[in-house]
């Protein structure tokens, strides 16, 4: 069913594509769970939310697990500061995402699958379920799907509340069930222990948008794309100083400065790559690969001109930061606090280099021992403005830097 919104004159290797919905279903039925599984482990698909885990390698963890229930769940959650890709593929391209759910569901034996959407998206709520609806009358979800006896598969939408950390797909599981979202203790894996305590499956947005494709062009095709270890396409949420902000279908491998040229930025100083919890790249690194061995991203790119002070782009992310940790674990609560002190410090010009280096190496530590992925990264735009801009950084205030 359409959803009344025009596409864009967007093009793409593989998801800016044209798609006959309900196509890949049928060929996944016709060959079988094994090829479906096969395709994907041919075509090296990564998770496109950021972790980049293999999608086969998950598929194939819980289509092996025997349980009562199985869940497919999609995170469209997409608190990332910068990131703006899975909204234009539920408006514009539901069709590639709801059948890459169901096709997942088939694959691993689901019979349920749970769409968690972003708060903020609450206006899509109604036109998705209507999409929904539309699929059901065509024998797309529900029972027996296109006449595929015993293959029974329906999809609900289910809203957040606008929790960064809900991202983690463990803390959406907790938040799905009710309670705060917060991550788990892992072992036990969702693949084994998920959504109630039944085998689940997290694929984000953009993955399960990739599967139609893959399914019908084969993986073999999706591999001739992007790098050796980061195959196929990617989304990048582009915005800042630039004449082209928006959502761009790119290969994996291409440089940030290629990216910059297809976007029309002028006079960069830095892009941040990955949203807040991404790396800050300067001029001199711009050579960079946009890729899993390099400079990764779940898809947001940030593009700052010379004009931009780093010191206050570290002071937003940070300030970011303390705001959204959940506060379960010590190293992530107290940290980001400490680091943004430090930030304030920085402004002020009272510190010391022994200062700083106690600064650094608390963000090491918080990378290491922190319990999820939020604490994990949020130093890393710190650090990598504190080391490519450090001229900036300290000169900013005109210094009154003591070396003690």
């Amino acid at each position: 069913m359409d959803l009344g919104i025009e596409k864009s004159a967007r093009k793409g290797l593989v998801l800016f594509t044209q798609y006959e919905a309900g196509s890949a279903i049928k060929k996944a039925i016709a060959g079988g769970r094994e090829d479906v599984l096969f395709e994907l482990r041919e075509s090296r698909l990564k998770g496109r939310g950021g972790a980049g885990f293999p999608t086969s390698t998950k598929w194939m963890i819980t289509a092996a697990a025997t349980a009562e229930k199985k869940y497919i769940v999609c995170n469209a959650d997409e608190g990332e500061p910068g990131t703006f890709k899975d909204r234009v593929l539920l408006m514009e391209y539901p069709e590639a995402v709801f059948d890459g759910m169901v096709i997942a569901g088939y694959t691993i034996g689901a019979q349920y699958g749970i769409v968690y959407l972003r708060g903020e998206y609450e206006y899509m709520f109604a036109m998705l379920k209507e999409y929904l609806e539309g699929m059901r009358a065509k024998n797309l979800l529900g029972q027996n799907i296109l006449g595929k006896e015993g293959f029974n598969f329906d999809i609900e939408i289910r809203l957040g509340s606008g929790a960064y950390v809900c991202g983690e797909e463990t803390a959406l599981i907790e938040s799905l069930e009710g309670q705060r979202g917060e991550p788990r203790n892992r072992p036990p894996y969702p693949v084994n222990t998920g959504y109630m305590g039944f085998p689940t499956v997290v694929n984000n947005v953009e993955t399960l948008a990739a599967v139609p494709h893959i399914l019908l062009k084969t993986g073999e095709w999706f591999r001739k794309h992007g790098t050796d270890k980061s195959t196929g396409s990617k989304l990048f949420s582009v915005s800042g100083d630039c004449e082209r902000p928006g959502v761009y279908e790119l290969p994996w491998g291409i440089s940030v400065r290629e990216l910059l040229d297809v976007v029309g930025a002028r006079d960069t100083k830095a892009v941040q790559v990955g949203g807040a919890s991404g790396v800050c790249i300067p001029k001199s690194q711009f050579m960079r690969k946009l890729s899993y061995e390099d400079a990764g991203t779940g898809g947001s790119v940030m593009v700052f001109n010379e004009t931009r002070s780093m010191l206050n782009v570290m002071h937003n992310f940070m300030d970011f930061f303390v705001e959204e940790s959940c506060g379960q674990c010590t190293p992530c609560r107290i940290g980001n606090e400490r680091l943004l002190e430090g930030v304030h410090k920085l402004i002020s010009g009272d510190f010391t280099f022994a200062y700083i280096r106690n600064l650094k190496e608390l963000g090491a530590t918080m990378q290491v021992a922190s319990k999820c992925g939020l604490g994990q990264s949020s130093p890393n735009a710190f650090l990598s403005i504190l080391e490519n801009f450090s001229d900036e950084i300290y000169q900013s205030n005109g210094s009154g830097v003591t070396h003690a």
